[in-house]
């Protein structure tokens, strides 16, 4: 009896399990070697021929050419932990591929799959528990550890050139936008944090700005640039004329009709500008464009306008001087615009606009490199800080870096395992191991020998120094804390919780039916049948 299409695969049992670890292997090997301070950095080149250079997980696995279902399952792994943590993207996905090459070696003793996924799901629930039992509380005013956190962060990208610089710009930035909740929590609004960059001058030039930084250029050169205490106009409808919702066809006799029409035009951009004048606006940032002969008028009467302004921007911009997104001008009121100063710097030719009172606020860091790479990878390194030390201010737990968390998980997981029964015992220690990888990583990277440096580790940890960590710059072992290594430790629960919710959802998978070639992306590769090898990795082929 035929029950599948001639082109539909099936791949079963243990082919099924050995195809889909070592598409998860695959990916989580190709970020390895960017984890730490020594990680190298990866260059992407897109269909476009558009080219990223970075170290940052999340952005080499968006941008990696992925054709495989399951690789697509640990890239979701470092989307999850950026969105949730903002780092540590390249340290989830490398443990959910060391979970998985455990379980190979589990599941060839004979040791069903239910077992291991079992042992791992306790594994990953006690090193939760130990993770805050281990963690430091810190308050949201001790800066000298918030701003480790972030130095933490950004070494090893682009951005430790400068990290003391940027690290007191994101500290400034966050304390900015955070507030007290009723119960005693705090709340960090990263709405009211905008990033933006500039090309040509030194990063050591970045700056933090109140207010929001817009780069754009007046529409007409006789607009005023400067005001004090603006009426701020935010538009999201263009100052042009309307056009009709059909086709239409006019046959003009004589050249007086056609005067007619463009009067009529004239006459239509003469009235919106009127009705935005009337209402009292000094500044229109437009999302939209604006009419030549708008520009005119609007200059005429002394109102500044801002043409093509990004969503985004309009957004932030409400935050800074208040007031409402205006649609139509037809129902435009006085009551609908916002107030604030509003400035233009000739030299960087950028508007900066600032809020008045207390009610608006928002901060801009502006980011500046030397070519569009370098900035774009500055840009990088300082959101993933900015979201790690929102993070640790919000959440209030921190661990010694370098690896330590790792070695003292991995020794209390061992002892944890003593106490489970039955063939999960072994899954335990599995999951024991795969989270060393991080310090045998970090050592690899660092160009250390990673046999030594764990023993090393390991007999530190024994002797009760749970901070001891790696130096990679000089290859000791020591108490990373007290250098400065910080990380939260809400990112090192979640990459934990994600990779181990990862490697169980690929290991419970023992039969793949595919409705013709097993990739994602149609009938572009020609893989075959994969029978536990990496057939229909597809597109994955070249980037490893």
């Amino acid at each position: 009896m035929i029950i599948m299409g001639e082109d539909a695969q099936r791949v079963k049992d243990r082919d099924a399990q050995e195809y889909n670890i070592t598409a998860a292997r695959a990916v989580a090997e190709a970020v390895r070697s960017t984890l730490g301070p020594k990680g190298m950095d990866k260059m992407l080149v897109d269909s476009m021929g558009d080219v990223t250079i970075t170290n940052d997980g999340v952005t080499i696995l968006k941008e990696m050419d992925i054709d495989n279902p399951t690789a697509e399952m640990i890239v979701e792994v470092a989307e999850t932990q950026e969105d949730e943590a903002g780092d540590g993207t390249t340290t989830a996905v490398a443990i959910a591929g060391e979970l998985l090459k455990n379980a190979q070696d589990l599941l060839e003793q004979d040791i069903h799959p239910t077992a291991i996924i079992k042992g791992f799901h306790l594994a990953s629930q006690q090193a939760r528990e130990e993770i805050d039992d281990i963690a430091d509380v810190v308050e949201p005013d001790d800066e000298e550890i918030v701003r480790k956190v972030a130095e933490t962060s950004m070494t090893g990208k682009s951005s430790e050139l400068n990290k003391e610089l940027l690290a007191d710009i994101i500290v400034q930035a966050v304390q900015q936008v955070t507030v007290e909740a009723d119960d005693g929590s705090y709340v960090v609004d990263l709405e009211n944090v905008s990033i933006e960059t500039q090309t040509g001058r030194s990063a050591s030039e970045s700056e933090l700005l109140n207010g929001a930084v817009i780069d754009k250029d007046p529409v007409h050169d006789d607009m005023p640039v400067a005001f004090d205490e603006a009426s701020v106009l935010l538009l999201n409808e263009p100052i042009e004329v309307e056009e009709t919702d059909v086709d239409t066809q006019v046959s003009i006799e004589n050249p007086d009709q056609l005067q007619k029409f463009l009067d009529q035009e004239e006459k239509q951009l003469k009235e919106k500008v009127d009705k935005i004048a009337e209402s009292g606006a000094d500044v229109v940032f437009c999302q939209k464009g604006i009419d030549d002969l708008a520009q005119h008028y609007l200059a005429k009467q002394g109102i500044l306008a801002i043409r093509r302004t990004k969503k985004s921007d309009i957004g932030f911009l409400k935050n800074i001087v208040g007031g409402n997104v205006v649609s139509d001008l037809d129902s435009l009121e006085a009551a609908d615009l916002g107030t604030g100063s509003v400035r233009r710097d000739g030299e960087d030719e950028l508007f900066y606009v600032e809020g008045i009172g207390d009610d608006f606020h928002g901060v801009t860091m502006l980011l500046r490199g030397s070519t569009d790479h370098v900035v774009d990878e500055l840009e990088r390194g300082v959101e993933d800080a900015l979201n790690v030390v929102a993070t640790t201010v919000s959440d209030g737990r921190v661990l010694a870096g370098g690896g330590a968390i790792e070695v003292e998980l991995a020794s209390r997981l061992r002892d944890y395992a003593d106490s489970v029964s039955g063939r999960e015992q072994l899954a335990v220690e599995a999951f024991a191991d795969a989270v060393e990888l991080v310090p045998r990583v970090l050592a690899e990277n660092a160009g250390l020998d990673s046999i030594d440096t764990l023993v090393d580790l390991r007999a530190a940890h024994e002797e009760g120094d749970k901070r001891a960590g790696l130096n990679v710059f000089s290859g000791d072992v020591e108490d990373t804390f007290e250098a400065g290594i910080v990380e939260p430790a809400h990112a090192k629960e979640q990459a934990i919780s994600s990779a181990t919710e990862a490697a169980n959802l690929v290991l419970k998978i023992d039969d793949i039916i595919a409705a013709g070639d097993l990739s994602t992306g149609g009938d572009d590769d020609e893989g075959g049948a994969p029978a536990g090898g990496m057939g229909g990795m597809g597109g994955m082929g070249g980037a490893m």
